[in-house]
């Protein structure tokens, strides 16, 4: 530490945790700067992903259908996921079955640009269903 503040550094222990602890003569808030800097550089090129919802009904009609399609396929198309869900209101509960293959048939039309992340799960009085973009690589 002596030869550190002859020299007008700090000394820095670089990795703590191995074996033999490594230090190093630096500038410490220089390292700290940096150290900064590289963090929200990593931050910046996160991708975030969102949760899309599509909310769908057990006697639901074609064309509402495909309108809630169209809006899954531009959600999945951004790379977000989207939930899928029904949510069942008094006798409709007897429904679930057909509601399960409306789900199956939703995710059947859009499997060319997603993947089922969670199958459909009939929880309480709602049912939910997940999907994921596909990871596609495009080739030049």
């Amino acid at each position: 530490m002596n030869i550190a503040y002859d020299r007008g550094y700090d000394l820095v222990c670089v990795a703590p945790k191995a074996e033999v602890p490594v230090c190093k003569f630096m500038d410490y808030s220089r390292y700290r700067y940096e150290q900064n800097k590289r963090a929200k550089e990593a931050k910046k090129n996160q991708k975030i992903i969102e949760v899309k919802e599509v909310r769908l009904s057990p006697t639901i009609d074609v064309g509402d259908f495909n309108t809630k399609l169209k809006a899954a396929r531009k959600f999945l198309e951004a790379s977000n996921k989207v939930k899928v869900s029904c949510r069942f209101r008094g006798r409709m509960i007897d429904k679930s079955n057909t509601t399960k293959e409306l789900f199956l048939d939703f995710a059947s039309k859009l499997e060319e640009i997603a993947n089922i992340d969670s199958q459909p799960v009939l929880d309480g009085r709602n049912m939910t269903m997940v999907l994921g973009p596909k990871n596609v690589k495009k080739k030049n």
